[in-house]
């Protein structure tokens, strides 16, 4: 498009009055949002701050922390090392070495030997647990999340299946069927730190 194109629109910045220029409405109305939360907290007793760890934050439902690998009935993983996820994943953070399954296993195929995930490259976005077929991997409600070295954040196979077991009561599997279950309404266990 051209300088001179009679279609582009000039648009010339609105003229600020003496007021606007010194930007004390703007300087009061932050002040204003600032008072109130204090007015909250000492007048009102509405905390803000939670006393972690002696007080557990409870995340939403819809909150997407630390990934699990799924067990079917049987106890076996119910990884099928189709590859979707790590198709999926927008960080390349999951890397799978799948195995023939043995002849006892008449329901697949194959089976992951090897199911890595890293952890700090991972920007829990869900798409690995969207890519699933078989429901194998799901991101849980456990925040607490921490490690002295890179090396403690790769989370192998064995691993994820502790997440699972440490999770598996206060957070059943979203939709399949899973080794254990809760009844409906039965409150969930606060986080528990993982070994």
């Amino acid at each position: 498009m051209r300088a001179d194109d009679p279609s582009l629109k000039r648009l010339t910045p609105p003229k600020l009055n003496l007021m606007e220029r010194t930007y004390l409405p703007q300087i009061v109305a932050g002040l204003a949002v600032t008072a109130r939360h204090m007015a909250g907290v000492a007048f009102f007793n509405k905390a803000i701050t939670v006393q972690y760890p002696e007080e557990q934050h409870v995340p939403s439902p819809n909150y997407r922390g630390v990934h699990r690998l799924n067990k079917d009935e049987q106890g076996r993983v119910k990884c099928v090392a189709c590859m979707l996820c790590a198709t999926a994943c927008p960080a390349h953070c999951i890397d799978i070495v799948g195995a023939t399954a043995p002849e006892t296993w008449p329901d697949r195929e194959k089976y992951c030997e090897s199911f890595v995930i890293d952890e700090l490259r991972c920007i829990y976005c869900g798409m690995c647990e969207e890519a699933c077929p078989v429901e194998a991997i799901e991101l849980t409600g456990l925040y607490d999340l921490t490690g002295l070295s890179r090396e403690q954040m790769i989370f192998d196979k064995a691993k994820l299946l502790s997440v699972f077991d440490v999770t598996k009561d206060a957070e059943p599997m979203r939709f399949g069927k899973g080794p254990t279950t809760v009844p409906p309404g039965a409150p969930a266990q606060p986080n528990q730190p993982l070994s």
